[in-house]
């Protein structure tokens, strides 16, 4: 008898949680993979599109070009969970499946952040980063402001590397002296798992002139005013804002009773939520890691290898680790690395390793590797 399983969300954990049990289990399992796009484009692209170092057509990869065995994708758009019975209702089918995945992320609330949607501009969903392939070209001087508008958010490095690529991107420009860059995030420091990420990070912005200010998140934006309203009350001159939105589960998720102050419990173990059958991978769990593509990608490789041994009748001896590694941009063609171990240690801690051009080349490789498997191109 075929395994049948429902994965819902096509990203990091999606994809990697398909390739995995379609190598395994290949004609045994019976997959369905639902997703609303018909794409899959890594996070950090775009940042490639906003700042116009490549076309969005080329970041994209069609889900179309997937070809697994045991594998079929959906371009559906999920209306109803019922993680109970396992049954999910698209507004085309309705699906039922022995094991289901939830892996849809996290959605953006610009309503909670008064002005956002008026007076801003975020770079978190592509449309975004493609406004902002416009806009950016015709600001030419000004104060601009990187913010964060509330936590926890992805990837943790992307205020950071907005800040140093529009630094560069208005350097090149022969702009920069007569623009002001603030950097608006909600932690003590940079990269909080890593001090030396962080001090490399404050080294940067100490060079470049880019005033950080930590510990506070952008609360509203006032456009006629024209200023950025921290959480605190201070208000900051912006002409320019580059905002990352509050995050939240999907409404489908919420709705779905999986959920507890806002995402989906999971054991850390094998991912399993309290509901027999049904896991919980990535940005949509409060496992403890950060919301990020690749600490996704980890927890599918242990969901999957919990899946598959329960369908062959054995014993899983893998459990999540919290391990992950993420790439920094820090302007001039050169890019940083941090590899953080979340569960191992009694805290966090990171490794980092210094800004070059050979990271920036082993980035493409991360990107390439991936497409490879996921993909087959």
């Amino acid at each position: 008898m075929k395994l049948r399983v429902t994965v819902l969300g096509a990203g990091f954990g999606g994809l990697e949680l398909c390739s995995t049990l379609s190598e395994t289990i290949g004609d045994n399992l019976d997959l369905t993979l639902i997703d609303q796009n018909d794409s899959f484009f890594f996070g950090f692209s775009k940042l490639d599109v906003m700042f116009g170092r490549k076309p969005p057509e080329k970041v994209k990869i069609p889900y179309s070009s997937m070809v697994k065995p045991g594998v079929k994708f959906k371009k559906e758009t999920i209306i109803a969970i019922d993680p109970v019975s396992k049954k999910v209702a698209t507004q085309k089918a309705t699906y039922e499946s022995d094991i289901l995945v939830v892996a849809l992320g996290a959605d953006y609330d610009f309503s909670a952040t008064p002005g956002l949607a008026e007076g801003g501009n975020e770079y978190y969903t592509f449309g975004g980063a493609e406004k902002l392939r416009e806009i950016l070209p015709r600001f030419t001087k000004g104060s601009a402001v990187v913010g964060v508008c509330g936590a926890p958010f992805k990837c943790p490095p992307a205020p950071s590397e907005g800040a140093l690529m529009l630094h560069d991107f208005l350097t090149r420009r022969n702009v920069r002296d007569a623009c002001n860059l603030s950097l608006v995030i909600p932690f003590g420091s940079p990269i909080p798992p890593s001090p030396d990420s962080s001090r490399s990070l404050l080294k940067a912005f100490e060079e470049r002139d880019i005033k950080f200010i930590p510990q506070r998140k952008v609360s509203s934006l006032n456009a006629q005013k024209k200023v950025a309203v921290l959480d605190d009350g201070t208000e900051l001159p912006c002409d320019l804002f580059l905002g990352i939105p509050k995050h939240v589960a999907p409404d489908v998720v919420l709705k779905s009773g999986m959920t507890e102050n806002g995402w989906i419990p999971v054991s850390r173990t094998n991912l399993l939520t309290k509901f027999p059958g049904v896991y919980a991978i990535g940005d949509v769990t409060s496992v403890g890691t950060p919301k990020a593509g690749v600490f996704a990608e980890g927890a599918a490789k242990i969901a999957a290898a919990s899946i598959i041994a329960s369908f062959k009748g054995t014993e899983n001896d893998q459990s999540y680790t919290g391990a992950g590694s993420c790439y920094i941009e820090f302007g001039k063609g050169t890019v940083a690395r941090v590899d953080v171990d979340f569960f191992s240690g009694p805290k966090p801690f990171g490794v980092h390793l210094n800004a070059s051009e050979a990271l920036a080349a082993d980035k493409e490789q991360f990107g390439s590797s991936r497409r490879e498997r996921w993909f087959g191109s």
